[in-house]
This record gives structure tokens, sequence and C-alpha cells, in this order.
């Protein structure tokens, strides 16, 4: 470090990003003696930042709680890391307004070098429609909600909501995003079962549930969503017999998609679903497989709108004027 300031600044830095350091490897870090260290944490205590020391070999520093905290300090990376989350938040629908605040807040309390770094890449870029694959559009993120939705997690608080018009009382273990969708994970405190919610889906009720003893799911929580969701949580479910084994099926269709139960060594079933029929239809078209399609009778009735449509197209082309 070439100055005093810029070697304290760097010294918080690192006692903001781990519980405890050693002397010997924050001296290595910032490149300076272990009396250095020493030193540039009595300043710190005497701006006002509480270090605290822990006794045993080679002295250990920890930033205790309270007191003056800097505002922001962040290296080159990091600054560019959080520019580029905000920018691309500014498209998630429900917190354009306060990620675009939050990325202004941010170039503001940086140092002139980085705010510029963080000002050429907010210029320089474009957020491009993030909803692509669906004609419907992406429900609205309720930051509250959501925080409502955290603090419950964490103080592991019941929650007690009407859910598709249905009254439901959960322990909430984690929230997950997939799909640019929101889903709450809890146990059903009636019945014990596991399931994923919807968070643009649930109206809370108050008050609230009782609170609660964790317990750790038998389970890796994003799988568990994505296969769920799969089964019960989209607008539109459908089951597909594919004309091909399972396990080739599985070969060709991202786990989001759907799940797949063999039926015998020639055929499968796909259970798929979509927030909507265009969105359905799509999904199965993709898989360059053969398939029949049991219902619903609006996704039959879109397959034979598409399949008229197709030919029609493969008419035209040839020459040959369609029927």
């Amino acid at each position: 470090m070439t100055t005093t300031a810029g070697r304290l600044l760097a010294l918080l830095g690192l006692l903001q990003s781990r519980a405890e350091w050693s002397g010997p490897e924050l001296a290595t870090r910032l490149d300076v003696t272990d009396r250095t260290v020493r030193n540039d944490v009595a300043r710190l205590r005497e701006l006002g930042y509480p270090v605290d020391a822990v006794r045993g070999p080679g002295g250990r520093y920890r930033l205790g709680v309270g007191g003056k905290l800097p505002p922001l300090v962040l290296d080159d990376e990091e600054a560019v890391a959080i520019a580029v989350g905000l920018r691309a938040a500014t498209a998630v629908v429900g917190i354009e307004e306060s990620s675009a605040r939050a990325l202004g807040k941010l170039e503001q309390v940086l140092p002139d070098r980085l705010r510029r770094q963080v000002a050429a890449l907010r210029d320089a870029t474009e957020a491009g429609p993030v909803n692509t694959d669906s004609n419907v559009e992406d429900p609205a993120v309720d930051p509250a909600l959501l925080t409502e939705l955290a603090a419950a997690i964490r103080d592991h608080q019941g929650l007690r909501f009407w859910y598709r018009e249905e009254p439901r009382e959960v322990e909430p273990v984690r929230l997950v995003a997939w799909q640019r969708r929101w889903y709450l994970v809890g146990r059903d405190v009636g019945s014990g079962r596991w399931e994923p919610y919807r968070v643009d889906w649930l109206e809370l009720r108050r008050p609230g549930g009782r609170r609660f003893t964790p317990v750790e799911p038998p389970f890796d929580l994003t799988e568990f969503v994505v296969r769920e969701v799969a089964r019960t949580g989209w607008a539109v479910h459908t089951r597909i017999v594919v004309h091909a084994p399972a396990h080739e099926v599985l070969e060709r269709i991202n786990p989001a998609v759907g799940t797949v139960e063999p039926r015998d060594e020639a055929t499968c079933l796909l259970v798929t679903g979509g927030d909507s029929i265009e969105t359905v239809a799509v999904w199965i078209g993709m898989l360059g497989l053969d398939f029949t399609v049991a219902g619903p009778p609006a996704l039959l009735d879109h397959l034979g709108v598409l399949s008229r449509r197709y030919a029609g197209a493969v008419s035209g082309a040839s020459g040959v004027p369609a029927r």
C-alpha cells in the first residue's frame, strides 16, 4: 500500500470479509510487518472502529459488533460484480426502480477510480428482455413480502397464508429463486408434507403461525423445487407419452422442463407444464421426438392449430397450396 489511508481501508475490507484474521495473515495480505498491522489496528480504534484482539500465538483480530463501520469497502472486482448484478436486476419485475436507485447510491460512495469504472460499465450495457421463452408476463416481485418471508425463516416463525384460495399453515425453511419466480419451501403443519409455494400466489394472514424448531429437509432444496414445480407449480400441466426410451428423453431435456417416468423399453411419460399452453407446446416440440398428448383440451386445440400452420408453411414453400 502506498499510503496509510489506503492501507487502513484495505485492512477494514479484510476484517469485514472474514470472522477472524491472525496478525501474520494480515501482514502477508497487506505486504507489511506485524508491527505495522498492530499500529494500523490501533489507528482504526482511534477512529472509532471496534477491532477486537483475541489472545493467542500471533494474535488474532476481528471486527467487533457496533461502532462505526465504513459505508462501503470494495475492491475492483467486487464493485464490478455488484454493479453487474444491480444492472441485471433492473430488468426484474417489481424491483426495477429500487435496483436502479441502489446502483446510483453505489456510485456515490465509491472512490473516483472505481466510480468511473462502474459508470462506464453502466453506460456501455443494456438490459435486454428477461422473459423470452413465455408469452406470459413475469409476476412482480414484492420486496416487502420477500423480506417478511426471509425474517420468518430466520426467526423460525410459522406462517399462515391463503394459497390459491386455500388456507395453509407452514413452517418456512428457504426461499428459492428459479425461472424468474420465487418459491417458499416449507413443511405443512397439519400433514408434515414438504411443498414449494409460489410467492406470487400466496397472501399472508394475520396473525402468523407459531414458532417452531426447524427440521432439516431430507432433500436438496433446489432439486426439490424443480421437481415439484414440474408436477404442480405451473399454470398449465400435461402428461405426455414420448415414443422413446426414458434415458433418451432425459439426455434431451433440461431438468427444469419436467420429470420423466419410464413406461417400457420404447416409451416414457413426461410430466411437464408451463405458464401457458403456447409455452408447453414449444417445449414439447423441441424434444425432436414423436409424442402423444392426452390433454388438457386447450393444449390439444393449440397443437392442432400449430400442425395446420406448419403444414401450410411446408406446402407454401414447395409451391403446393395448403388445403
